[in-house]
């Protein structure tokens, strides 16, 4: 089974955090991961930066511009993780945009996924029609999970397309928006939180975008399985440095 799907029969609600590759420091990659895991969090998104990140708030698109500035490129990520199944349990997933995936081969990309530990992919400028009919057998021979977004303006009927062929979480956006912090869920959230919760998928979701702090965890987790945290960590290492993550992560949590 996947490190991803054996992590969420956990009984008890998962911490997802985001940070980009090659950030603050382009060593820092691995020392950010370790360092997460041993304060609790449950799951890692390790960002791959782009040049054009469109559906990123200013807070990580800066992040990947200091990161490809740093040097940071796809071989270099793999390489810095080719050893991370050492010391490292937790599920890593690689988040980023279909463009530099293609770059390297699909293929390719996917068997290095696999040969470092990497569970899973999310990709968010790639068409769920498209995955289905041209990539999904390649993921799959290589063991790795592929998440799809769903937003407040996604359709019962694409939800239930995605459900379909999906085999790890639902990762459901906040709000048509970009990415980063707010202080709280609105009403317009929660209905569409509880529309998700009451279509009964067979996949659990994850809540993203706007989640930075434990009242918007906490409210987040009471409609799905788990959270995702991303600009609000990025900007908590920019202003602290990577050395600070259990506060970070003791307040999200409430320790």
């Amino acid at each position: 089974m996947n490190r991803i799907q054996t992590k969420l029969q956990d009984n008890k609600k998962l911490l997802s955090i985001y940070f980009t590759a090659g950030y603050p420091s382009i060593n820092d990659t691995v020392s950010i991961i370790k360092d997460l895991e041993t304060n609790g969090v449950d799951m890692i998104e390790i960002g791959l930066p782009f040049s054009d990140p469109l559906a990123d708030g200013p807070t990580i698109q800066a992040s990947s511009t200091q990161a490809l500035k740093n040097g940071m490129t796809t071989e270099l990520l793999f390489e810095q993780l080719k050893d991370i199944r050492a010391s490292v349990n937790i599920p890593l997933i690689i988040m980023g945009y279909f463009n530099p995936m293609f770059q390297y081969g699909v293929e390719a990309f996917c068997k290095k996924c696999k040969e470092v530990g990497v569970d899973g992919l999310i990709i968010p400028d790639l068409p769920v029609d498209v995955y289905h009919k041209e990539y999904q057998a390649i993921f799959e021979k290589y063991g790795l999970i592929n998440v799809f977004l769903i937003t407040p303006q996604t359709s019962d009927e694409r939800i239930k397309y995605i459900d379909s062929i999906s085999n790890g979480f639902i990762y459901m956006v906040s709000s048509a928006s970009t990415t980063g912090a707010q202080s709280g869920f609105g009403e317009t959230q929660t209905k569409y939180f509880k529309r998700i919760g009451d279509m009964k998928l067979k996949n659990p979701q994850v809540i993203g975008f706007g989640i930075s702090n434990n009242e918007t965890f906490t409210q987040a987790t009471t409609y799905a399985k788990g959270a995702i945290i991303g600009s609000a960590f990025v900007k908590h290492i920019t202003n602290n440095g990577p050395k600070s993550i259990k506060n970070f992560v003791d307040k999200i949590l409430n320790k």
